[in-house]
């Protein structure tokens, strides 16, 4: 697509969606070249138009988006972003339908027929582009599996003497982020026993769900953070959507977070950066940061600053990002120490806390 005009198919069972939606995307230089009132015409126009990317509505009748991801993903992979209004029960529908192979998801402001959709116009035009850059063929984005040959060093049988005390480690993500912070925590061994953030680009109402689709796949004790939060070893806390994150102190191998609604940093909030900085601030134990699939540049500052401060820095290659902004903006850094695919993270952040035999 690089290049070209890229080419989408819109599919929403609202007449008066569909034409907002195709409005926005066609005015902002996305050719829509066909309309989808339900998951079965999404499923055929895809495969008739061969589109660059698919805005698709969760609840629809006749067909629902999820089975007609699953089918455009088996039949003509094509990349998807679900349009998600804002509900718990809309959350739990979307996480399923990037397991069956969506890119990512855009919250619909007001409700399933939204007349604000207008005022988020840039941020939706700016992810379906970014999405409809994805490579859902099966290298590019994949998700990861679990490699038979983990070295000793990785393993959940590995004990605890093996490494440097008391470890913080800081994710952050976005575009296609949700299914590679699920790979990460699924595989860190809770033996290295890390206090973990996270920071996902991700709306309120969606972080609760996400906590607890990881903790339900990682041996770490893992929660959306409520302001004044404190964590020890083998815990985990997920940025609540619409907050920013910041490490408030840390005593005797315990972090205490605060949650702030201050104005958004990299036009968003929360923000790896604020989260990453206020960490290497305080934390003067290892500390180790990880930058996953994302678009835009935060955590480029965070990476710059946890190296900084001494800590170690991770990113994740080209290869397996869905969108390769925010990592190749940390990269490009010159703080990053380690460039690994996604399935290699989870050794490599184990290898940054190791200790030296002598």
């Amino acid at each position: 697509m690089a290049g070209s005009t890229p080419r989408a198919v819109v599919a929403d069972d609202s007449h008066f969606m569909r034409s907002v939606i195709s409005d926005i995307l066609n005015e902002g230089g996305v050719d829509v070249v066909a309309e989808a009132k339900n998951g079965r015409e999404a499923v055929a126009l895809v495969d008739e138009h061969r589109p660059d990317v698919v805005t698709m509505d969760v609840e629809m009748p006749e067909m629902d988006g999820i089975s007609a991801v699953e089918q455009i993903m088996e039949q003509c992979p094509t990349p998807v972003l679900m349009l998600s209004a804002h509900t718990d029960e809309n959350a739990d529908v979307t996480f399923e339908a990037l397991d069956v192979g969506a890119v990512d998801f855009f919250t619909k402001p007001g409700g399933e027929v939204s007349m604000e959709m207008s005022r988020l116009k840039d941020q939706l035009l700016e992810m379906v582009l970014s999405v409809a850059d994805v490579d859902v063929s099966g290298t590019s984005g994949r998700t990861p599996t679990a490699s038979p040959d983990r070295s000793p060093t990785s393993t959940p049988e590995a004990v605890a003497d093996d490494y440097e005390a008391d470890p913080t480690l800081i994710i952050g993500s976005s575009t296609g982020g949700p299914k590679m912070v699920e790979s990460v925590l699924s595989e860190l061994p809770l033996a290295a026993d890390f206090r973990v953030l996270v920071v996902q680009h991700m709306p309120g109402g969606f972080t609760g769900r996400f906590a607890h689709r990881i903790d339900a796949r990682s041996d770490y004790d893992v929660r959306e953070a409520k302001d004044g939060d404190r964590i020890a070893g083998g815990e985990a806390l997920i940025a609540a959507g619409d907050y920013h994150l910041r490490v408030k102190n840390y005593r005797n191998g315990r972090l205490r977070v605060k949650l702030s609604d201050d104005p958004p940093v990299n036009s968003v909030r929360p923000a790896v950066d604020v989260t990453m900085e206020t960490a290497a601030d305080v934390i003067d134990d290892p500390l180790v940061g990880v930058i996953l699939t994302g678009m835009g540049n935060d955590g480029a500052a965070g990476i710059e600053r946890i190296k900084a401060a001494g800590g170690r820095t991770i990113a994740q290659d080209e290869a397996t990002s869905a969108v390769y902004g925010m990592p190749q903006r940390a990269a490009e850094t010159g703080c990053v120490d380690s460039i690994l695919p996604i399935e290699e993270i989870p050794a490599g952040i184990v290898e940054t806390i190791k200790r030296e035999v002598t």
